[in-house]
């Protein structure tokens, strides 16, 4: 399932997750951080309808600790550098509105991940694969007046989490503005099977499920591309 784009989708609570099946010693400290409620809040009764708030998600064991020169919306490149990032380029999009569906100016989006191959750029991930020194990992871009936001990046690799789980390629995204509720989100690329599995996305409501599942089409002579709209809740 990709994106809804049905403004009228009802919000509804989202239960915690149980991670704790994993056997694994070494998987606890990345399962306790990684485990949360997810949720967003219902709409009064007899209220106008509104655009429904885009589901949260956990922010993860792994958002930038360390300040970093670069982190503009090219994750593929990094400032000084001469060679570009290893992975298949893809190019992310959309525009951050509030419940009415109107544009948000001046949002700040915050944007991480890990490279192609599953790993993050932070001294606390265990993951064995390789670092890509080329990669970026890490961007904060703002909104224009129309609520816009555009970066090119890597499609991340999958990682292991625990004995039966490996995560699917996925995005992270923060988003703050003053006089709306931040929200802490993860984008997800449509027809990698392991969404079907994995217990972070399974969490959110079908009806929901679809708003965090990007579908990326080439476009002209551009990198494959996809839109991900982020809906704010107001204070």
């Amino acid at each position: 399932m990709t994106r809804s784009t049905d403004p009228t989708d009802p919000v509804d609570a989202v239960d915690a997750v149980d991670l704790s099946n994993s056997t694994d010693p070494t998987d606890s400290r990345r399962r306790r951080v990684l485990t949360g409620a997810l949720g967003a809040a219902a709409a009064a009764a007899g209220a106008p309808l509104l655009a429904a708030v885009t589901p949260t998600q956990t922010e993860g064991p792994f958002y930038p600790v360390v300040e970093q020169a670069d982190t503009d919306a090219d994750l593929t490149r990094i400032e000084g550098y001469a060679e570009a990032a290893t992975g298949e380029v893809v190019v992310v999009e959309g525009r951050v509105l509030d419940e009415n569906g109107s544009p948000i100016e001046g949002a700040l989006v915050d944007v991480w991940q890990a490279n192609a191959n599953g790993r993050y750029a932070h001294e606390a991930d265990p993951n064995p694969a390789p670092l890509d020194p080329n990669f970026q990992g890490w961007a904060k871009l703002v909104t224009d007046a129309e609520g816009r936001y555009r970066f090119r990046t890597i499609k991340p690799g999958p990682y292991k989490v625990a004995d039966e789980w490996s995560r699917p390629p996925h995005i992270h995204f923060k988003v703050a503005r003053r006089g709306f509720h931040e929200l802490t989100t993860q984008m997800y690329f449509a027809g990698d099977p392991l969404n079907d599995v994995d217990r972070l996305l399974q969490s959110v409501p079908e009806a929901q499920r679809g708003m965090l599942v990007v579908d990326f089409r080439p476009r002209d002579a551009d990198a494959p591309t996809g839109r991900f709209d982020l809906v704010l809740a107001s204070v």
